[in-house]
């Protein structure tokens, strides 16, 4: 950001950034209304339905300005006596939010991050409903809000933002959706999201950030304008803005707080997810192995212990090690690590109530409890669980000693930190924050919890974990996001070609490494896993940050990566086109650290003059020299690829194509269509990847 401006205008005026409009306001057009209302929120099982009833909403046209040396106070009133106060001022340095209370350092932080911030200083009291309508100029492109899987371009929709299960199928018109519906009421739609977050970028290469954790409404329908709606008085409302759509991005990372770098070894093989205890976990360790398959990690989620539902395979809530599965963990993980296999775990934010640690959480009084006082029991499906209060800090404490004690301990090298969306809007918080408020908060101090747990045993370097939940400061404290429980199918909204815009719009939010389970999970209605479903998953996530697979809720229905000695074969030809390409990702990884340019980038990063590109949600950029159009489609061995501006070579065949255009590109099992710039300086790497991926 270079300069803003507060610019008078007949009857109103105008705030600036740049010369970019972001607030026109005039008497007769205000930018802002205010009212009240009372909403409704019911959860079944992280599927939540939500009602409002909200009177009229009044606005403020009158305004007084008053100038100071390095602010600006606004005055907005009514003829009901209504009044809003706004400061306005230019502030550099990295964001604080409310998950960051209790620490004076923070880690992350760059203090170049310039923002111009709108602060809300006062409003009518009892308003609990605000509005906000935002300059947005016809065709202008949105991109954010969180993870959304649906839509990268948000322009011609509205996103509620509230975290909660992702849905099944996320479409209406899809009889998976419908089923989901009707069984459990999980069927979603496209907004649904573990990961909403109120921010936004758009092609004016402004960033907008509204700092609120209520439930939320961001809507880019009108052609002039965007509307923000929320629950609650908004603390800031955070504008910022930059010359290049890729720097707008690093810049959002670096206000929200950089994140984390994985470590190294995530790099160098793929991590196997299995089950089974510690005999098949090595059984079928060997077996990849022995069919050319690089591997750096095992993944048994259910090292804690298993528990079987209606849904499937799931795990015991209790998060401490089962012996009889795992016998000696902490012997085989040292063996794995001198071998150069890494052994990572699970643990979610809840407890079973049919457990032991239940009970411990329970007398020690670190629980959410219920309007009655006492610990409230969550339905998880077909049990019950209990949540401690991340708003306690001793229960923050004993989480970090938990996962100190019976994951690190033990020399488990990471975990899938999972949940964060279940917090029910009518439970009672330890530190006074109505729950409803809380709710979109919990993911980021989830993450801080696990984050600390790391950091206070100075493991950062050799652990790491991955989220699917996530809010507004979930990026300084969170390594690492996973695409969630999506379908093993080719669905646009909850199947493979979900990952992409995914991970496009988690890039534009300021968080930059994000991967998927290879395969999907969720398997209901008939849905199965196939073969060559597996296999072009294992080939987008060989270009992703974690190359990790997943058995799914039900292990037995879905094609796994031993099924055949074909398939072992394919996953050992992308695991070593991905380990080839190691050095390149940890330069990537090294530079989304420590500036905040994102692994993964949308093709317009590249070539912003290319309308097509900003339309783009098939493919994307891996850093800046490697364009990646993974195959989406069920039974297509070509698919049109859309090269922008320059030259390129396509990494299988050696080819030369000029860009900013359509071509038709072969693409049989085992070569998806990549293309590396001509004259990059990673030319050898990706011509070794190459080498390695086609070895026997």
């Amino acid at each position: 950001m270079e300069s803003w401006e507060l610019t008078d205008i007949r009857d109103g005026f105008e705030l600036r950034i740049d010369g970019k409009t972001l607030i026109h306001h005039t008497k007769s057009r205000p930018w802002l209304a205010t009212g009240s209302g009372n909403a409704s929120y019911r959860m079944y099982r992280g599927n939540f339905r939500i009602g409002d009833k909200t009177g009229p909403m009044a606005t403020l046209p009158d305004f007084t300005v008053s100038r100071g040396t390095d602010s600006v106070e606004i005055r907005f009133s009514n003829t009901h006596g209504e009044e809003v106060v706004l400061r306005v001022f230019a502030e550099r340095g990295p964001r604080r939010g409310p998950e960051d209370s209790g620490r004076r350092d923070l880690p992350g932080g760059r203090g170049d991050a310039e923002s111009l911030v709108v602060e809300f200083v006062s409003g009518p009291e009892g308003a609990n409903r605000w509005r906000l309508f935002l300059v947005a100029e016809p065709g202008e492109r949105a991109y954010g809000c969180g993870e959304q899987f649906s839509h990268f371009d948000l322009r011609g929709r509205k996103f509620p933002l509230w975290t909660s299960e992702q849905g099944v199928g996320r479409n209406k018109w899809t009889l998976t959706t419908r089923m989901a519906d009707l069984v459990d009421g999980a069927g979603g739609d496209y907004f649904w999201t573990f990961f909403p977050q109120p921010s936004y970028s758009t092609n004016r290469r402004i960033r907008v950030h509204l700092e609120t954790s209520a439930w939320s409404e961001f809507d880019f329908r009108p052609a002039r304008h965007f509307i923000l709606n929320t629950r609650q008085k908004p603390e800031r409302l955070v504008f910022g803005s930059a010359p290049r759509m890729e720097a707008l991005a690093a810049e959002t990372a670096r206000w929200f707080g950089l994140q984390p770098k994985p470590p190294e070894w995530i790099h160098d093989g793929v991590v196997l997810g299995i089950q089974g205890g510690t005999d098949t976990c090595l059984a079928k360790l060997d077996a990849a192995r022995k069919a050319g398959v690089p591997v750096s990690g095992i993944w048994a989620q259910d090292w804690a212990g298993v528990r079987h539902t209606g849904f499937g395979k799931r795990l015991s809530w209790n998060w401490e090690l089962d012996p009889s599965l795992y016998p000696d963990l902490g012997r085989t993980c040292a063996a794995l690590e001198t071998d150069g296999v890494r052994f990572m775990a699970y643990v979610n934010c809840y407890f079973a109530c049919d457990k032991p640690i239940f009970g411990q959480l329970e007398r020690l009084g670190l629980l959410v409890r219920n309007r009655d006082g006492g610990a409230y029991r969550m339905d998880a499906g077909e049990f019950e669980a209990g949540i401690p209060d991340l708003t306690n800090p001793a229960a923050r404490t004993w989480f970090k000693d938990l996962i100190r004690r019976n994951l690190l301990s033990l020399g488990i090298s990471g975990w899938m930190a999972d949940f964060g969306e279940y917090l029910p809007a009518d439970c009672v918080l330890f530190d006074g924050t109505p729950a409803e408020i809380a709710h979109n908060l919990w993911p980021a101090l989830w993450a801080r919890v696990n984050y600390e747990a790391l950091e206070e045993s100075n493991a950062l370097d050799r652990a790491t974990f991955f989220m699917r939940a996530g809010y507004a400061g979930s990026q300084r404290w969170c390594p690492l996001m996973w695409a969630g429980d999506q379908n093993v199918d080719w669905s646009k909204d909850d199947g493979l070609p979900s990952v992409i815009p995914a991970a496009l719009s988690l890039a534009m939010v300021g968080h930059g490494f994000h991967h998927s389970d290879i395969g999907g999970y969720t398997t209901l209605y008939g849905m199965k896993r196939t073969k060559e479903l597996f296999l072009r998953w294992a080939e987008l996530a060989a270009f992703t940050v974690m190359m990790r697979t997943h058995e799914g809720n039900r292990p037995e229905d879905n094609w796994q990566f031993d099924s055949d000695a074909g398939t072992l074969a394919g996953l050992g030809r992308m695991g070593r086109l991905r380990t080839g390409l190691a050095p390149y990702f940890k330069a990537l990884s090294a530079e989304c650290a420590a500036v905040g340019t994102p692994v993964i980038r949308p093709l317009f990063f590249v070539d912003e003059d290319d309308p097509r590109a900003r339309r783009e949600t098939s493919q994307f950029m891996l850093g800046p020299d490697l364009l990646v159009a993974p195959v989406l489609r069920k039974g297509a061995r070509r698919r049109r690829v859309r090269l922008v501006a320059g030259e390129w070579v396509q990494l299988w065949s050696g080819k030369r194509f000029s860009g900013r255009r359509w071509i038709e590109s072969d693409a049989p099992l085992g070569e998806p269509p990549a293309y590396w710039r001509a004259g990059s300086t990673w030319e050898p790497v990706f011509r070794e990847a190459v080498r390695s991926a086609r070895e026997e």
